[in-house]
């Protein structure tokens, strides 16, 4: 063999090898570990998240693959969900901002009470608002895939709750700061927990009632365990804040093609394909109360008028924290406002 051919063959092995290399990095596959607190077969993780999971994987054509952890399988406490995205315990996680009260103090106004009008409106608020201030801040020590809130909050307690009088001694789950500073200004003892505390919670007697959406009360079997819910019409007691959020370094590692694939899954159109999925499936569980025979309290105009006038406090009160922050408290409200009413297309 002359030093030629030697030479030649010499560099196509180099050059086989390289592409290989390369086809190799191309092609690098990549397992996601995805953790929150719901049991599988509830509606976020079934309808939201696995969706997410599945479309991810297609698009990315197998080589992301996203294990599931429902109920807390990979260890601690639902307000520790947030820290494990940013200490890489998971890959993804999808957390309750109120199960850390505080720390996410902008996010909070989307909790006011009476602040949400449709759950896909104040979605898309919620995270454009975020794009706007809350990524280099409240939401810094993650990759934010998605923010939205449920549906309409209710009351679903152990005796009639009508008029605001009613809470007066009332021990109440409270799933935020928001509606714990909201309650306890209004009568009610309140007491948070994670959601999946409730159903014991409520067997024991530890709570009279709840604050919660109707979607969830089925998972949780409230239904069986409280005798009475209280609407608000087309109002909104209150809502919830949710965080769907990846380890930075997890996103960081994959190779640009797979990084687009997560981001085109991502962002203000899947927040609001969320909150839409979330709040479609108020209407069966609250047909499971009806059902059971139990009774349904809708307020009126004059009544939810009343509410509304009560819990102007809470949000001046709230507005006065942010502004010992160094948030101005009355902009983050108005903008809020403004951008929920700028993308509520709800018929007037």
């Amino acid at each position: 063999m002359t030093r030629f051919t030697t030479t030649v063959l010499t560099r196509l092995c180099a050059a086989g090898i390289a592409a290989l290399i390369a086809g190799s990095v191309g092609a690098q596959e990549v397992t996601l570990r995805m953790h929150q607190f719901l049991p599988a077969n509830a509606n976020v993780p079934e309808h939201i998240l696995d969706v997410w999971a599945d479309k991810v994987e297609a698009d990315s054509d197998g080589r992301i693959r996203i294990l599931r952890f429902p109920s807390m399988q990979l260890g601690g406490t639902p307000p520790q969900l947030y820290d494990q995205a940013v200490d890489g315990v998971a890959d993804l996680v999808w957390t309750v901002a109120g199960y850390t009260p505080g720390r996410f103090p902008q996010s909070e106004v989307f909790e006011l009470p009476f602040m949400m009008t449709t759950p896909e409106a104040t979605s898309r608020a919620f995270y454009t608002l975020a794009q706007w201030h809350m990524m280099d801040s409240d939401f810094k020590d993650v990759r934010v895939l998605a923010l939205w809130v449920h549906g309409p909050g209710q009351i679903h307690t152990n005796r009639p709750v009508t008029d605001v009088a009613d809470l007066d001694g009332m021990k109440l789950r409270a799933p935020s700061r928001t509606t714990t500073m909201l309650f306890s200004q209004l009568g009610a003892t309140s007491i948070g927990m994670p959601v999946p505390a409730v159903p014991e919670a409520l067997s024991k007697g530890v709570i009279d009632g709840a604050a919660l959406p109707w979607e969830v009360t089925e998972s949780l079997r409230v239904p069986e365990l409280v005798t009475y819910h209280t609407e608000f019409g087309d109002a909104s007691l209150y809502t919830l804040a949710f965080i769907f959020a990846m380890n930075p370094a997890s996103y960081d590692a994959l190779p640009d093609d797979l990084q687009a694939v997560i981001d085109a899954n991502s962002g203000l159109e899947f927040s609001a394909f969320a909150a839409r999925t979330q709040a479609s499936y108020d209407a069966p569980a609250r047909q499971i109360a009806v059902d059971r025979g139990n009774t349904i309290i809708t307020l009126n105009d004059t009544q939810i008028a009343a509410w509304k006038t009560a819990s102007e406090g809470t949000i001046d009160l709230w507005t006065a924290e942010m502004d010992a922050k160094g948030f101005d408290g009355a902009a983050l409200v108005a903008e809020a406002r403004a951008l929920i009413a700028e993308n509520d297309t709800s018929p007037e």
